[in-house]
């Protein structure tokens, strides 16, 4: 068999492709709580884009099925061993200031433009259309090819959880849904929230109503907002002092007087993924920082410093007494985020990423042990250890050799702060979809993929089907 030019029967498809990663991208999938039945359990929206990919696969004749509304499977091949491609099509809110709306999927200067464009409905549609291709060409396979699609991968992963409950684990796999060449780590993540019973306390020059930041945890906040009130000559003077602030800072955000009477004071900054909070700017933490010297009642003013002192410009953990690093993957990063301050309550939560040879389990410990000194009491919300395939694993060789190809370049392996789905195989790794040198937007405002990344991230995953189940190129 002469040698597939895998990237000229990408661009054969290469309409079809964008056509259908479009138009996938403009359901939109955010999970939606008030929508959520027994047969969608994440909201309409989400189950929208399952049963669009699913019904898409079934007029393809692969084999389909639907595990109640939590996970979907595309299944390609026979045999007794499985590979798995674990995808999301999930995503997070949109949030505002978009160039052209979140989700209409608009194509300009070589890009598609959209939330979840990157993170993961692009890839979703990348690795699926590369499962065509292999069917297309009629490849021998040797093993099953499972395209396994998640429905919960940006809040608590329910649905591998329910999927794996029902379904067989595949021998190996990956998750396009992170970077390239190849990720065979990935820290440990701990969600983590610390709560008070808020003390409104004795009157004060000024009085926080209240402090918000953060939508999830694994975002940095690009918006935080606080109320104050007090004397208006007082306020007068804060609002001043804030406005100033912003220029000398080149920072962006506003401050308005309600009807009320009161201060409100907003603070624009750059959201970024949880696993690279230095890639943003944290919304909550610099207004926690410049509120914190001023006359506030007393609980407040503590819990501004409190932020100010363990966050502000501390992203690796230092403050909190947990910073640590490895060779493997690298030092522990910390994203603070759902900042809440009110007169019944106060809390904020924390999106920790520690290296792969750390006991988590002692980080928690410290972390409880330095958060006691704040009387705050934390909740583990959610805990996943980290993920680590040797590098002389064949699933690892066989997807280098595949990069090298097709790329041309060292397939250099790597390690992330992101969780990826591959950590749920007994042996998986993450497989693209941005290609280095690349900006990493996912979670941003005008998130993108190029569309030449896009197709050469299909051919890629057509070829490393074939090779990981049982094809054999013959020059």
């Amino acid at each position: 068999m002469t040698r597939i030019d895998w990237r000229l029967e990408v661009e054969k498809r290469k309409d079809a492709l964008l056509a259908m990663t479009q138009e996938f991208l403009q359901i939109n999938s955010v999970y939606d709580e008030t929508t959520i039945t027994k047969k969608q359990p994440f909201g309409k929206g989400i189950d929208q884009a399952l049963a669009y990919l699913l019904d898409k696969a079934e007029s393809y004749a692969f084999s389909v099925k639907n595990i109640d509304g939590y996970a979907g499977k595309v299944e390609l091949g026979e045999g007794e061993e499985s590979v798995g491609i674990l995808c999301h099509i999930d995503v997070v809110p949109a949030g505002e200031g978009w160039t052209s709306p979140p989700f209409s999927a608009e194509s300009r200067d070589g890009r598609i433009y959209a939330r979840g464009a990157i993170d993961n409905k692009g890839p979703t549609i990348a690795a699926f259309f590369a499962l065509c291709l292999v069917k297309e060409l009629e490849l021998p396979l040797e093993k099953r090819v499972q395209l396994i699609l998640g429905t919960d991968e940006e809040r608590d992963w329910r649905c591998v959880e329910h999927y794996f409950k029902h379904e067989e684990m595949p021998t190996v796999g990956f998750a396009p849904d992170a970077d390239f060449p190849i990720i065979h780590a990935e820290k440990g993540i701990a969600d983590v929230l610390f709560e008070w019973q808020a003390e409104k306390g004795a009157a004060s020059v000024l009085e926080l109503s209240s402090f918000t930041a953060g939508e999830r945890l694994n975002m940095v906040p690009d918006r935080a907002s606080a109320e104050i009130l007090g004397e208006r000559a007082e306020l007068d003077r804060l609002e001043r002092l804030f406005r100033k602030h912003l220029l000398e800072q080149q920072h962006n955000g506003e401050a308005v007087f309600a009807e009320n009477g009161r201060l409100i004071l907003i603070y624009e900054g750059v959201a970024a993924h949880g696993s690279t909070p230095e890639s943003g700017s944290n919304a909550g933490v610099e207004l926690a920082a410049f509120l914190a010297p001023f006359s506030f009642q007393e609980q407040a003013v503590s819990y501004l410093q409190m932020i100010t002192s363990l966050f502000h410009n501390d992203r690796r953990g230092e403050a909190l007494g947990i910073a640590m690093e490895d060779q493997v993957s690298g030092p522990l990063t910390v994203n603070s985020s759902l900042f809440t301050w009110n007169e019944k309550e106060a809390g904020f939560g924390l999106n920790i990423r520690y290296p792969v040879t750390v006991d988590g389990q002692i980080c928690l410990q410290r972390l409880e042990q330095k958060m006691s000194e704040y009387g705050a009491k934390m909740v583990v919300k959610d805990h996943m250890t980290p993920s680590y395939v040797d590098a002389q694993h064949p699933l690892v060789r066989t997807l280098q050799a595949v990069y090298q190809r097709q790329m041309g370049e060292e397939p250099t392996l790597l390690s992330t702060g992101g969780g990826t789905y591959a950590r749920t195989l007994a042996t998986g790794v993450a497989f693209g979809p941005l290609f280095p040198g690349r900006k990493d937007v996912a979670h941003q405002k005008d998130e993108y993929i190029e569309i030449e990344d896009l197709l050469k991230a299909t051919a890629l995953y057509a070829e490393a089907i074939y090779e990981l189940a049982g094809g054999c190129q013959k020059e």
